[in-house]
């Protein structure tokens, strides 16, 4: 079979983009998801107005309220080998991406494809590895003031050497916008695609000096686009590489033939040619899925199912408003029964003010009410109303919003609304922590892959242990290992639960206690770290010899201590401590 031309395969490639554009573009989803994102940010209202217009911000209440519950804190990632030679690797490689997690702010990234999770209905993490390196010039002979000094070139070289220095050489996470990833439209799920890309806007003057693309294929590009807020034309600026426009740059991954490039529009020819996706774990987007949809690819978020109820929540109070605002006292009256200082009087908004009448007439002749419109007391209760289907089809109960219920529950009602709400809000933690737990695999492996030299992490122990350092290749992390994250490690701690639980652990502990079968110096300090958060818990507690073998007597000295009058008889002598 003859070989594929790289004029054939970019062909095949943007003809894939284009189905899937058109495939976004007839079914709306790009302005699905602006519309959602502008729900959020409380844009609600569009065009012009005569009227007042109110916006109760339910969106915004109902995104915030879930997010810090699923991912506030960094994850715990456990490490388990796979076999059982690689269960030293598996310890070093979950203090490693535990601390990388922390100190590359993957957590930062991840939140931000939570919210697009939450929001839009799908988020896109992606990982790879970041190798940067610079020119450093060393200084071998410092007998001269300056380089001016140095008249020729080979003095110049008998002076200076240069050094290659590593900036960077580490795996990267980050967010991607659910606008610049096309997937394959006849694919449903992340498993069936067969292929996928990220569309990237460079400005055209970075296109043109990077010196990873091709020389030929960067020098003929040309821009494709321009910022929204210019007002001058793409072919205007075409000359131009300062001037603010773009080239739209794409990295298409071939699932099927397990091939990637780069292109950009405007150009004959790639400008990384096809080679093999160079990741042992194939395309590098990690794909979070909210609601999913049966045979559609695009999963549902939280505010898809709301925004009738959020424009409909503020059109009702905005009538409202404009209803109270036309409920004013006004009236009647004859302008020749009142001079000027009458009619201010009458307009007066003080108390027990006189008005003086210059007409001889009843009073009702000359003055009277203006009959009043009053909104149906019924027309209140539909913000409410709304409210609560919101609640409904959010999930969202008025104890996570920190409200107070108007009717009074008992603790048994309250318990079965909290553990009905938090059916929800587990089902996306566990969405949560599969993603965090795919993507902690990933940069494993990416280091594994591309890891030059070594590297120094710091190393924390338990309370009270100061942390240590540690420096290791990528031999130490070598393996197959199972990644998982610790149930609710990245919701938010509840003090008063902890406490509770940890008095808990202590009560249910006490029956061994006494039957000298628990460490009640261990005891101890986990009840005052884990229950009420006090560091270096372990000065607080008097340590103890080994506890006695179970069945032992209670002594003066705790459990397997000696009994009262000495020794027992049996007891030999080697098995006590010795004297003074």
């Amino acid at each position: 079979m003859a070989r594929e031309r790289n004029s054939e395969i970019l062909k095949r490639n943007r003809d894939n983009l284009e189905l899937a554009k058109k495939f976004r573009e007839k079914e709306k989803y790009d302005d699905l998801w602006r519309r959602l994102v502008d729900l959020y940010h409380g844009r609600h209202h569009t065009g012009v107005s005569k009227e007042d217009r109110l916006l109760v911000n339910m969106a915004f209440a109902t995104i915030n309220v879930i997010a810090p519950s699923v991912s506030i804190n960094n994850p715990k990632i456990s490490v388990n080998a796979r076999k059982f030679e690689q269960a030293d690797q598996a310890v070093l490689t979950e203090a490693i991406v535990n601390y990388w997690w922390r100190v590359y702010n993957c957590q930062k990234e991840f939140r931000r494809a939570v919210q697009d999770f939450l929001i839009v209905g799908f988020g896109f993490i992606k990982t790879g590895y970041r190798f940067v390196e610079e020119d450093a010039v060393l200084d071998e002979n410092p007998d001269f003031d300056s380089y001016d000094d140095l008249t020729t070139p080979d003095s110049v070289e008998s002076n200076v050497e240069s050094a290659l220095i590593i900036k960077e050489d580490r795996p990267f996470t980050e967010r991607v916008s659910p606008h610049d990833v096309f997937v394959d439209p006849d694919g449903k799920t992340m498993d069936d695609i067969r292929w996928i890309a990220q569309r990237t806007r460079r400005p055209l003057e970075d296109v043109k000096t990077d010196k990873r693309y091709k020389f030929k294929s960067r020098t003929t590009a040309t821009s494709t686009y321009r910022s929204e807020y210019s007002d001058t034309d793409i072919q205007a600026r075409a000359d131009d590489p300062s001037g603010g426009t773009y080239v739209e740059v794409w990295e298409y991954y071939d699932i099927d033939r397990g091939m990637m490039s780069i292109f950009c529009d405007g150009s004959d020819d790639f400008l990384v040619a096809p080679i093999k996706i160079p990741f042992s774990f194939g395309h590098p987007f990690v794909m979070l899925r909210n609601y999913e949809v049966p045979e559609v690819f695009y999963t549902m978020g939280e505010l898809e199912a709301i925004e009738p109820l959020q424009r409909e929540l503020n059109d009702t109070r905005s009538q409202m408003m404009n209803h109270r605002k036309r409920y004013s006292r006004k009236g009647f009256y004859k302008p020749d029964a009142f001079n000027k200082a009458g009619i201010e009087a009458l307009q007066s908004d003080e108390d027990n003010v006189m008005v003086a009448v210059q007409s001889d007439g009843p009073i009702s002749d000359v003055f009277a009410p203006m009959p009043a419109v009053i909104t149906p007391p019924e027309f209140y209760n539909q913000s409410d109303l709304i409210s609560g289907d919101i609640d409904r089809v959010s999930g969202i109960s008025e104890y996570m919003r920190g409200g107070v219920p108007e009717g009074r529950r008992t603790a048994t009602e309250a318990g079965i609304i909290q553990d009905s709400t938090n059916a929800r809000a587990s089902e996306k933690l566990g969405i949560i922590e599969k993603s965090i737990a795919e993507v902690a695999r990933r940069l494993i492996m990416l280091a594994q892959q591309y890891m030059t030299g070594e590297q120094t992490i710091r190393v924390v122990g338990s309370e009270g242990v100061a942390p240590a350092w540690l420096d290791f290749s990528k031999e130490y992390i070598q393996g197959e290992f199972d990644f998982e994250v610790e149930a609710g490690s990245t919701a938010p701690v509840n003090e008063s639960f902890k406490r509770q639980m940890a008095m808990q652990v202590m009560q249910a502990m006490a029956p061994f206690a006494s039957a000298g079968v628990v460490d009640m110096t261990k005891l101890a300090t986990y009840i005052l770290e884990t229950g009420f958060g006090i560091r270096n818990a372990q000065s607080f507690v008097i340590q103890q010899g080994p506890p006695g073998q179970p069945g032992q007597p209670q002594g003066p000295g705790g459990p397997g201590g000696p009994p009262p009058g000495g020794p027992s008889q049996g007891a030999p002598q080697g098995a006590l401590p010795p004297g003074p």
